[in-house]
């Protein structure tokens, strides 16, 4: 069951997140706006590259990496899941990698990696939500790519389901990498700011972000979801006052 089917409900306007679950979209994050708890500096490069997955390149060696390896809720030690987030930004895209730990894979086998898939959240996924424009607080975008690199993009603009906007299309470009002698995934994500309505990035800039993970075998109720900035309710990943900050810098 997706944590989707149910309509998210805040009293407070802030940038927003995606679902990890059913049982945890089902019920309300607490409506007090949080501080942000942690910041991801995003380094310039003056070259743009395809994403290939591959995270030796000298561009994320020298970026700036955030780590996680707790629940969602943060009660919860999952070294097992450890996980690092890096990016990096240019005239045109946002680029995020990550580096996910993992003891079991749970993926769509089989299916056409090429085609967009709904409920991709219900299997093994590392998820970007981001907000470039945090005065537009219920506005915010979804990436999400699976290790067999099926991937989902949606455009939120509400705070219900029916604000989930799966017919849009950022054309983000993504890479998957499996190495299962070491448990360790990899990604890349290159999205296209036209589609994020930023026409003049620069050092400086402050967007509301969030990392997360939905891993493991089994229901919800046996899987595990992490966050890069903690959500203490631990409930949903629609908690955007929870949301972490994503700065530009040269």
């Amino acid at each position: 069951m997706s944590m989707r089917q149910n309509i998210i409900v805040f009293l407070f306007l802030l940038p927003l997140t995606c679902p990890a679950s059913r049982s945890a979209q089902s019920q309300k994050p607490a409506d007090a706006v949080h501080m942000p708890g942690g910041t991801l500096t995003a380094k310039h490069s003056a070259a743009d590259f395809t994403p290939d997955a591959n995270l030796q390149k000298k561009i994320w060696k020298g970026a700036n990496w955030v780590q996680f390896d707790h629940s969602m809720d943060g009660k919860a030690n999952l070294p097992a899941e450890k996980t690092r987030v890096a990016a990096v930004w240019t005239a045109k895209y946002i680029y995020f990698a990550f580096w996910c730990k993992y003891e079991d894979l749970n993926i769509f086998a089989g299916e056409d990696a090429t085609k967009e898939r709904w409920e991709l959240w219900n299997k093994d996924v590392a998820e970007v939500f981001l907000n470039p424009q945090p005065e537009r607080l219920w506005h915010y975008y979804e990436f999400e790519v699976a290790p067999n690199n099926q991937w989902i993009d949606l455009e939120i603009a509400g705070k219900g389901i029916s604000d989930h906007d799966a017919k849009w299309n950022s054309n983000f470009d993504h890479a998957t990498k499996v190495d299962s002698k070491n448990h360790i995934w990899t990604a890349e994500m290159r999205i296209p700011l036209s589609a994020l309505n930023v026409s003049q990035p620069k050092a400086g800039m402050e967007w509301r972000a969030n990392f997360y993970r939905a891993t493991g075998l089994g229901d919800d109720d046996k899987r595990k979801f992490l966050a890069w900035n903690v959500i203490s309710e631990g409930r949903t990943f629609h908690a955007p006052n929870y949301f972490g900050i994503l700065r530009l810098v040269k």
